[in-house]
């Protein structure tokens, strides 16, 4: 038995999840537009364990969502879970923000495009086939009328993630499936974390660091 804890914070959703043999079983999460990881993750987290009766030092292994997404939500969950993999000497385990985001999708055909917002017309986003197996690698790309048309030509277009507003803004497509409302989630992080824990694909705890896919740039506050 594998019991996996699981954080999500590469967006506005704070999220946390307890798995076994890689089924969610508690999922605690806050789909706010505002972020507020810093407040609430360590409540979450107390909270899940506390439901589960179980104690930290129980658990197998923890799993943080490695991006793209916000700089500063991916630093405190990857920061979160070093300090308890360090402190219960427990594996690390890393999982595409995009990719668990595509499990969210169920589709017979087509393809899936998670996406998440990386500020004005610019998205974050890779491909998936409906089985879930990555068909083009992650991208920061700026969207027109003109974007993912050579899929859209072939099928059904499932897009999904806060990326999508402004996305269906531009894209008319009669092919284009537009999902609103959705952000990652600890929850579609049970699974692939748990397959990772199978074959024992961990990280490095001093090593590791998000998948920011862009560096970081400061905007000045406006005057």
């Amino acid at each position: 038995m594998a019991l996996i804890l699981n954080i999500e914070t590469a967006t506005t959703n704070c999220s946390v999840s307890l798995s076994k043999d890689g089924k969610t079983i508690i999922l605690k999460e806050d789909y706010d537009k505002n972020y507020s990881h810093a407040e609430r993750l360590h409540v979450y987290i107390d909270a899940v364990l506390k439901e589960a009766n179980i104690k930290s030092s129980q658990l197998d292994a923890i799993a943080i969502s490695k991006g793209p997404g916000s700089y500063t939500g991916l630093r405190i969950g990857v920061s979160a879970v070093k300090g308890f993999c360090f402190a219960l000497d427990k594996p690390m385990i890393s999982v595409s923000t995009l990719e668990a985001l595509a499990y969210q999708v169920i589709c017979e055909e087509g393809v899936i495009v998670p996406m998440l917002d990386a500020r004005r017309m610019e998205v974050y986003s890779a491909i998936f086939n409906s089985n879930y197996k990555k068909i083009r690698e992650t991208e920061a790309e700026i969207l027109d009328e003109s974007s993912f048309a050579a899929y859209l030509e072939q099928g059904k277009v499932y897009f999904i993630g806060n990326g999508v507003e402004k996305t269906k803004t531009l894209i008319t497509h009669p092919n284009a499936v537009f999902i609103d409302d959705k952000l990652p989630s600890a929850n579609e992080m049970s699974a692939l974390a748990y397959n990772k824990y199978k074959i024992s694909d961990f990280e490095d705890v001093a090593y590791f660091e998000p998948y920011y896919l862009k560096d970081f740039v400061a905007l000045k506050p406006k005057s």
